[in-house]
């Protein structure tokens, strides 16, 4: 198995041995905008906002118009002309202030459609295939993706939108403008050493310089802002996980009298991220000097570039002023990059971190082992069969040796049999459950099912999701395709009777309900399901012997089910007399092996 070795700025990207290139994550999200369900309606909102731009530009330019006989009339005192001209610009602000409440609208919709889009297909990816309990046991990208999911994708679609907007108005303004400044300042001669020379549209030249130079500084000082916030996300991410983690165990940690090693944990994680923040304030510190010198000079440095021509009379003072708003706009278009320069390192880092875990989710070869891999597939009917199966973790499925495997020569299990597969001690059977059931692909071998049987798979803690009782006990089938007559008699026999009357009920189920009583409803629920196959976990580990003999009473009134039971446990092989098979651990390089 091997996985690239370059790491990128992330700490948990740079420990899942991902890189993707600023371009990949461009493709990747291109993928992602064009499986969205919303794509038309965020086309026709990107359509109609460009539009809302346009004219929001052509009304800036009546506004620049306006500025030269306006100021122009003040000059000559020609109040008639003043108040005409007033008269038009309140005709103006009007349309632009149409246009911006338009363009706000449309922004926000953009934003939230873009979120829609992408919070829907992540989660798709995510829980596609069993993609996400995969990525979680191979790579760190799956311990704690919920960041990724909700906060990252939501500033994702939002600054995206922002930014985009921000960039086609700021090109608009640019093409506009500078053919407005050219022909404003393309005939003037200025004296320079006693010599007349003529430069071209020389306040064209002026905005240029100057915002290059506002551009070159804030790329230098900016420079490790990226990776910052990229570092930044990720610790802010475990720390919520710790959190999350602490508040999902308070129980066990009161128990344990553990509240002071929690607490330490969970503030080493707060130190972690003010330790990024400080220096990301330190960063954007720094820029700010750029920033906010260059804006500040902007004040005066059109009118100063356009002085030459209205003190050597060829240019009116309304002139004057409507080439130094000229000058603004076409400047204010080219350091959009340089105002944007943190929100643009901020966006880079969010891209990076979604569209590694999209990566991850459905390009598998990222993440998943190559080479030899446990196979999964569909064989005869009634007949469930193990062929020269060997269960690894991944570092000894990347060495190709190790691990453990049945000691029977790839055994069968026939329809209605009773098994038991216990093993060597020390070995995590968990694998070969997780194997059976196409989550774990570590090893190599053949599991073939039984063609076109219902097999069902009860792990050692059954999953409580929160809702109505009767929702837990249809998981993940509807509720409404079993009569509320066999929901009750299903809980009569496993004896939790008095949850009959509590179907309809939402609470956290895992935490009203006892370890037994938990697994009682997981019987429930097969009672109810009624499967060809079952392949149980371990799930009578460490009950109590009254709902050990419950259940093991339901197991043995199971007659047209085949069982197939994980682990050591006595009160099974009593009550079922099953065939037992054996897990037998490998010390030495299996047959084959390099």
């Amino acid at each position: 198995m091997t996985a690239p070795k370059t790491p990128v700025s992330d700490d948990v990207i740079s420990a899942a041995g991902l890189d993707m290139s600023f371009m990949d994550q461009l493709r990747m999200a291109g993928q992602s905008f064009w499986a969205s369900r919303v794509r038309g309606r965020i086309i026709l909102l990107s359509l109609s906002l460009l539009g809302v731009l346009l004219l929001l530009t052509y009304g800036q330019i009546l506004l620049n118009r306006w500025n030269q006989p306006f100021y122009n009339a003040l000059e000559n005192r020609d109040l008639s002309a003043f108040w005409h001209e007033l008269r038009n610009f309140f005709y103006i602000a009007a349309f632009l202030l149409v246009i911006n409440v338009a363009q706000t609208y449309l922004s926000q919709m953009t934003a939230l459609y873009m979120r829609e889009g992408l919070a829907r297909d992540m989660v798709d990816q995510w829980l596609k295939g069993r993609r996400a309990y995969r990525l979680s046991v191979s790579s760190p990208l799956g311990v704690n993706p919920d960041q990724r999911l909700h906060e990252d994708a939501r500033k994702l679609a939002e600054s995206t939108t922002s930014l985009s907007v921000g960039l086609v108005q700021s090109t608009i303004l640019l093409i506009s403008f500078v053919s407005v400044l050219w022909a404003l300042s393309g005939h003037f001669v200025l004296p320079i050493f006693g010599h007349q020379v003529s430069i071209p549209g020389y306040m064209v030249w002026g905005a240029l310089i100057y915002a290059g130079g506002a551009a070159v500084a804030s790329n230098l000082v900016g420079a490790r802002l990226t990776r910052l916030n990229a570092i930044r996300y990720a610790r802010e991410a475990e720390m919520r996980a710790a959190l999350m983690r602490s508040n999902e165990h308070l129980e066990q940690i009161a128990l344990a009298r553990g509240e002071d090693v929690e607490r330490t944990a969970i503030h080493s994680t707060i130190d972690n991220v003010l330790g990024i923040i400080r220096k990301l304030a330190m960063a954007l510190t720094n820029l700010t000097w750029v920033s906010a010198a260059f804006g500040w000079l902007a004040l005066i440095v059109p009118v100063l570039i356009a002085s030459p021509a209205f003190f050597s009379g060829t240019m009116s003072f309304g002139g004057l002023m409507m080439a130094a708003s000229a000058f603004t706009q076409v400047y204010t278009a080219l350091r959009w990059y340089v105002d944007n320069f943190g929100a643009i390192a901020d966006w880079k880092a969010t891209l990076l971190r979604v569209m590694v875990l999209r990566a991850a989710l459905t390009e598998p070869d990222l993440v998943d082992p190559v080479g030899a891999q446990i196979q999964v597939e569909v064989g005869k009917p009634g007949v469930l069969t193990f062929e020269d199966l060997y269960i690894r973790t991944p570092k000894e499925a990347e060495a190709n040796w190790g691990g453990y495997h049945l000691k029977e020569d790839n055994p069968s299990i026939l329809a209605g049999e009773r098994i038991l597969i216990n093993g060597d001690p020390g070995i995590n059977r968990r694998q070969l459950f997780n194997a059976m059931a196409g989550l774990w692909p570590y090893g190599e071998g053949t599991i073939r099912l039984p063609e076109e049987d219902h097999i069902l798979f009860v792990p050692q803690t059954p999953y409580m999701p929160e809702g109505r009782l009767r929702d837990l006990l249809a998981y993940p089938e509807a509720a409404e395709i079993y009569d509320d007559e066999a929901i009750v008699a299903a809980l009569k026999a496993v004896k939790l009777g008095r949850l009959t009357s509590a179907l309809n009920d939402r609470q956290r189920w895992d935490r009203a309900l006892s370890k037994e009583e938990q697994m009682s409803l997981a019987f429930a629920h097969i009672l109810l399901r009624k499967p060809h196959w079952v392949v149980f976990n371990d799930v009578l580990e460490g009950l109590e012997p009254d709902t050990t003999d419950i259940l093991t009473g339901i197991m043995a009134d199971l007659k047209d089910a085949t069982l197939i039971y994980l682990g050591r446990n006595a009160a099974y092989l009593e009550a079922l007399s099953p065939r037992v098979l054996h897990l037998e651990r490998l010390d030495v390089p299996v047959p084959g092996a390099d």
